[in-house]
Parts: C-alpha cells; structure tokens; sequence
C-alpha cells in the first residue's frame, strides 16, 4: 500500500468515486422514491457510511477524510477561485465546529432526517455549498480544521485509531533545512510551490497524535526524504499525555477541544437515545408538564440536559471529589478539562455500538435498493429487487454491541489512569476513581440504552 499512497494522484482516485455516488444521493434523493429504506440517499447516508466510517476509523484512521470528496469539488473551484483571506484569529477554535456537531444531531432529530431522502440530499447540497463558500474566501484549510462537524468527529475518533501519519526518523527532521512538509516543495528559484504542504498547520516533527489531521498525506509527498508515513502506533497514546502539540497547542489548556470530546461522548448517547423507544415517553411526559404541544422546545430541553446539565453535573463532581481526595491544586475547571479526553474512549464505543448496529442489521440492503434503481432507469442488469434481504439477526448485533461498550469502558479506564497517574505519581488512585466512576456511569447508560427496542430507521426488516 505504501507505493500506492506515495503517488501524487491517490487522493483524487479515491475522491472521485465518491463524488459519483454523493451526485447519485442528491439525486435519488430528490427525485427518487419517498419511502426512506427504498431510496440510496437515506440507505447509504444513514446505514452504510457511518457503520463504514467509525469501523474504518477503529480499524485504521482517518482515512474518509483522505478521500473526502467535498475537498475534490474544493479543489477543482479553486483552479477558477483563488482565496484572498486568512481564517479570523478569533475563530482559530472548535466553537463554531462543536455547535454544528449539535446543530446536526439536533436536526436529525427533529426533522426524522433517517426517513426523509429529500432532507438528506439537501444537507448533503448544504455540505458542498459550504464548503465552496468557506474555502473559497479563506486560504489553506479553513473549512476542515474550523467548520466540518463530520470532520471533528472524525478527529477525535482517530485519536483511538492504530495509524498515524507521523516522522520515521527525527534525526532525518533535524538536518532538514526546507521544512518542506509544512512549506510545500519549491522551484528553486521561482519559489513557486510545486507540491504543497500542510494546509492545517501541523509541522511534522511537533505533531503529536491524529488531531486536526485529515490524512491527505501533502506533507508525504512534500517531504523530499521520504521520512514521512502511516506508520502504527499504539491507540489512544495520544490521549495520556499533555505535550505541546504543533498547530494545537496543550490539550489541558483547550476548552473548545475538550468540549468537542464532551459533546462527542455524550451526544453519542444521545444520538442513540433518539432511537429507542422510551424516548418518546420522555417526550410525552415533558409536554405535558409544560403545556408544550411543538417537539422543538421539548427536543431542545432533552438536549440541554444531555450535553450540558449531565456533563457539568458528572464532570464537576468527578473534579471536586478527585481534587479533594487526591490534594490537587488545579482549578475545577482545568481539572475537568485535562481528564475529560478519558471519557473519549467510552463515547467512542457507543458509536460503534449504535452505528455498528444499525450497518449490520441492514448491511445487504444496498442490494435491492441498488437493484431498485437500475431497474427504475430501465436497466435491471442486477435483476428485480431482493427486498427480503437485511442483515445479521439482532441477537449478533447486541453481542457485538456489548464487546464495543466494553472496549469502550476499558480504554476510558486505561487512558483516566494513565492522567491520574502523570497528575499524582505518587497517589494516582484517589485521582483516578472519580472518573473511573464517571466512565462506570456511562458504560452503564450505555448498555441500558443497546438493549432497549430500537426504531428499525431506514431499513426494511424482513416479513
């Protein structure tokens, strides 16, 4: 694979297929069938893409960033459209990216966008239209390292992926004069830049860990040494320490980072709160109780409780009884800061979990919808549509789901330990069972939450 994704053409070859099917989405989505689980744009978008994007990320890394075909369509407007200006100082953060997080998982409540094509195919239209504005005003990467929701989830998944694009050898760094893997390759006298280098301000041998790293792999093919690839590493190393990371700075001293993994890891219950039943007994009870007959508020007031009243209350408690116990003079605040990265691990197996069930249990209906639409063009070169097949029984899903939660809770565990130990070297426990109680409280949420009746959303269950 090596030689492979040393060519300078690999991204586009992975893009363009891509693009293609996003073309075939917003079309089937606007003019294709109005019953979701018959339709590409909601099968693909909400079943097949992120079942494959978080197995992918758990497998590998950030590898849909690399063939991310908004970038494609980015590039191709930007031999018309040269960006005049930087991204604004102020907005060099994660706010504006954490608040379409919500936004996104808000809407997708709200408007059932799992049942509808046509709303699916417009936010996917929405995406490229942002993207081309974004980009197309600011220079570098502006709109994946500030704005993409997809992309922050992406990136605070990786941190737990077994990749990495990162130096073989610091030596080979030292002696290098050009710093070609953030300035790009030059012409010698022109100074023109022949291969680019990384849009998102990460120098290569002060990069630590897949944050902010979309894989697009220009500072390999920048680097005149070949000292740069996806090399393994050990998942969630990153997560464990607190060193001065280029183009991020300290982790313990980002707010906005670590609210992105607060909101990554309780929205990851939330997202799968909105598909099982009790939710909307909630629902039913909340608009009784305040005479609200609109879903809007009262969706609004179950997400205010799940991403900001629970984490403040959890994390507040977890800092002040692990500040208590363990004699440490850090603020509340920072406190929960540093150790809030250790919750990643168990939001990150939620998703699996969610996401993984829903993939699997309707892993072949790709078939008969694909079947569907051929035949509907007048080609059914695949033959009439086999709407009896779905997917693995739920029962396999669930086991699988559990072995997620569980991995999940063991790398929370694992990496929570891991900070109470650098904090404490010489009384780590009491700084540790705080947020190992933390952890617990999820995990166990969690599990509650795989075994509750699910909403079987855009798929067709057979019979």
């Amino acid at each position: 694979m090596g030689h492979l994704f040393r060519w300078r053409h690999v991204r586009p070859l992975l893009q363009l297929p891509l693009l293609i099917v996003s073309v075939v989405m917003i079309l089937q989505g606007l003019f294709g069938p109005t019953l979701a689980p018959k339709n590409l744009a909601t099968t693909l978008s909400w079943l097949h893409f992120r079942g494959v994007l978080v197995l992918v990320l758990l497998c590998a890394g950030n590898f849909f960033c690399l063939a991310c075909p908004f970038m494609l369509v980015r590039q191709m407007a930007r031999r018309f459209f040269k960006p005049r200006f930087t991204w604004p100082r102020m907005l060099r953060n994660k706010w504006i990216s954490v608040a379409l997080f919500v936004l996104i998982l808000f809407t997708y409540e709200l408007f059932d966008l799992w049942s509808s094509p046509w709303w699916t195919a417009w936010l996917i239209i929405a995406y490229f239209l942002t993207v081309l504005v974004v980009d197309g005003f600011f220079k570098h990467a502006s709109f994946c390292k500030f704005v993409c929701p997809i992309g922050q989830f992406n990136f605070v998944a990786s941190t737990l992926s077994p990749f990495e694009v990162k130096v073989r050898e610091q030596d080979v760094c030292v002696k290098c004069h050009t710093k070609d893997c953030i300035r790009g390759r030059r012409e010698p006298v022109s100074e023109l830049v022949v291969i680019r280098g990384c849009e998102l301000a990460l120098f290569q041998p002060r990069k630590v860990g897949n944050m902010d790293c979309t894989f697009c792999l220009d500072c390999v093919h920048a680097c005149p040494h070949d000292n740069i690839g996806i090399l393994s590493r050990m998942p969630g190393d990153e997560l464990l320490t607190d060193p001065l990371r280029s183009g991020i700075g300290y982790f313990s001293r980002r707010k906005d980072l670590a609210a992105l993994a607060i909101v990554f890891t309780f929205g990851a219950l939330l997202n799968a709160f909105g598909m099982v039943s009790p939710l909307y007994g909630v629902e039913s009870w909340l608009g009784r109780m305040l005479h609200l007959s609109r879903e809007a508020p009262v969706l609004g007031l179950i997400f205010t409780f799940f991403l900001i009243l629970e984490p403040v209350v959890l994390l507040g408690l977890a800092a002040w009884w692990a500040r208590k116990w363990s004699g440490n003079q850090r603020a509340l605040l920072p406190l929960a800061v540093r150790y809030s990265y250790g919750l990643v691990p168990i939001g990150f197996g939620m998703w699996l979990a969610h996401y993984g069930f829903h993939f699997l249990t309707g892993l072949y209906t790709v078939i008969p919808v694909t079947q569907s639409v051929l035949a509907s063009l007048g080609w059914p070169i695949l033959g009439q549509p086999r709407w009896t097949l779905t997917g693995l029984p739920s029962n396999i899903v669930q086991v699988i789901e559990t072995g997620f939660l569980i991995l999940g809770f063991a790398g929370s565990l694992v990496v929570t330990h891991g900070l109470a130990e650098e904090d404490s070297p010489d009384r780590p426990l009491p700084a540790f069972v705080p947020w190992a109680a933390v952890g617990l409280v999820l995990w166990m949420a969690s599990t509650w939450l795989v075994f509750q009746p699910m909403e079987m959303r855009a798929m067709l269950m057979s019979g």
